[in-house]
């Protein structure tokens, strides 16, 4: 089982109400929340990240490349 220590943040007093009151409505502890968000945080950060990684892959496989002559013509193959 792992030692767990204390962490002060500082922060707006609006901010924290408004986390605070957020929490509440959802019926999480607030401690819980920041420690997902830092698990997030963690998780998002990694070098490459899972996504990176993936297209990485895909594109040295020649899988989900897309030759254009122009960003008009790539958002038009893309569909956006």
């Amino acid at each position: 089982m792992s030692k767990e220590v204390q962490m002060s943040i500082k922060m707006e007093p609006e901010l924290r109400d408004q986390f605070m009151a957020v929490a509440a409505d959802r019926h999480r502890p607030a401690a819980q929340i920041i420690r997902d968000l830092m698990r997030l945080y963690i998780a998002n950060s990694e070098t490459p990240n899972v996504l990176t990684a993936e297209t990485i892959r895909k594109s040295r496989l020649g899988e989900d490349v897309f030759q254009a002559s122009n960003p008009a013509d790539l958002f038009k193959q893309l569909g956006i």
